[in-house]
């Protein structure tokens, strides 16, 4: 299955149509580009947010999102450990959270697995992050906070916006 998934992403990313530019299985620019953003920190303290994964479209691009990951220490020690009592995560486009990564209390996505691919369309100019706050602190009622360490990965593409016109025609102008 896997080898099956691999060829099918090469075939998607290789056959461009002349015309267009862009590729016939998913319709992206075949010229499209890459973003990978990650980040490690400590957990935050009881009411404060940290981004641990932020990327921007540059301005006349958009793009599509492929791949979410959160980490904890806790999780990567004992894969079972999915809940994250006391932390939030929360992906946000542009300020607004993008489902299903919105106010989640657990790993969704586990740093270092082969998660779910996602293909979230992302327009001109977006403002990604991926947020995790802390909610509970140690004397709650809540069990106590274990995680120490929190982090996240963002993934995708981005490509000019054919939408603002095409680049050889504004230079010949």
């Amino acid at each position: 299955m896997r080898g099956e998934t691999v060829r099918a992403y090469e075939r998607c990313h290789t056959h461009a149509d002349p015309t267009s530019g862009l590729c016939v299985n998913c319709g992206i620019p075949v010229d499209s580009q890459r973003f990978d953003e990650s980040r490690i920190e400590k957990v935050p303290d009881v009411g404060v947010e940290i981004v641990v994964a932020s990327f921007d479209l540059p301005a006349q691009y958009c793009g599509s999102l492929e791949h979410v990951s959160q980490f904890t220490d806790l999780n990567m020690r004992r894969p079972d450990q999915v809940d994250t009592v006391g932390l939030e995560w929360t992906l946000r486009a542009n300020g607004r959270a993008l489902p299903p990564f919105g106010r989640l209390t657990h790993i969704l996505n586990p740093w270092g697995f082969g998660s779910y691919r996602m293909d979230v369309r992302l327009d001109e100019g977006t403002h990604l992050e991926l947020i995790v706050r802390r909610t509970a602190d140690r004397t709650s009622r809540q069990p106590p906070l274990r995680v120490n360490v929190v982090g996240g990965r963002i993934v995708g593409r981005y490509w000019y916006n054919r939408a603002f016109g095409d680049v050889t025609v504004a230079r010949h102008t």
